[in-house]
């Protein structure tokens, strides 16, 4: 079920919710919003039935709404949320997460972000951007961002990344955007961030793996190319999937069509992953998202 309300400029806010299946959770959550002087917005919920478990992202007006703030959760968390066994998130449609851009030498994805992030389509902070190269640093310049280079070999990995968390938590940074950023993070990097970090990859994934897909795919013919973005696990690529999308080729295509049309369709991928994550769209339930839209 999705009911969508008018919507407004008012600061609102968001609740991710998810737990077993149980009557009356729609009826609850919404009345303890209602008798808040809260105007509900947005309602989306789904029912795993295989699993029995309820799912809800439901968002709401707080101009008028009675309990301050920083209370919301408490005073949920004690009249609701034990009662259903809930797991849940509140955010503020006013705050502003903090984002870094982790790149290598490829600059489609990083310029497809900027440009978004520049027109305010994308509403985001972003402090820094890292790299394993120097390549791209020109970018960030022309963007007025600051870029910060670790070189980084099988010798030094694991000092660099530390250096890299240091670095991030004095920026306040709240998640992370691979835009094509060629390094294999490590599983104590990922824990910093888990269900954080976003990660963009051609969908022929495992069927041709390696440093050059699009050749392999040209010599056995493929007739469709794709992009797959997803959350980053210690599982390499193996994270719970936020947004796919494929086109199609043909034997007319060249290798240098099927790198153009994939490139393109890589940043499509990744900035309506990065806006779903923005706009608090997405709920991670084991290793699988569900994408309120």
């Amino acid at each position: 079920m999705t009911a969508s309300f008018s919507r407004s400029n008012s600061p609102s806010a968001i609740l991710l919710i998810h737990c077993p299946d149980n009557k009356g959770i729609i009826a609850t959550v919404s009345e303890f919003i209602f008798k808040n002087n809260g105007n509900i917005t947005y309602l989306d919920q789904h029912v795993d039935t295989h699993r029995n478990v309820f799912f809800m992202r439901i968002e709401w007006e707080m101009d008028d709404f009675i309990i301050p703030d920083d209370k919301i959760g408490e005073y949920f968390d004690t009249l609701i949320a034990k009662r259903y066994d809930m797991k849940w998130q509140l955010h503020f449609s006013q705050d502003i997460p903090k984002m870094a851009i982790f790149v290598s030498k490829m600059p489609h994805c990083l310029y497809d972000i900027l440009s978004r992030w520049k027109s305010k389509e994308l509403e985001v902070d972003i402090p820094l951007i890292i790299s394993n190269h120097r390549d791209l640093e020109s970018v960030a310049n022309q963007f007025g961002i600051d870029f910060f280079h670790f070189e980084i070999n099988p010798h030094n990995k694991l000092e660099q990344e530390q250096a890299q968390l240091q670095l991030l938590a004095e920026h306040g940074v709240e998640f992370i955007v691979l835009a094509r950023y060629m390094q294999v993070l490590t599983d104590d990097f990922i824990a910093h961030y888990r269900n954080n970090i976003i990660n963009i990859h051609h969908s022929f994934l495992p069927a041709f793996p390696g440093a050059k897909p699009y050749h392999s795919a040209f010599e056995r013919g493929v007739k469709v190319i794709g992009a797959t973005s997803h959350y980053v696990t210690a599982d390499l690529d193996a994270g719970p999937i936020i947004a796919q999308d494929i086109i199609r080729v043909s034997h007319a295509d060249s290798i240098n069509d099927l790198i153009r049309k994939g490139r393109d369709l890589e940043k499509v991928i990744l900035s309506r992953s990065i806006w779903h994550h923005l706009q608090r769209q997405i709920l991670v339930f084991q290793n699988r998202t569900i994408v309120f839209t």
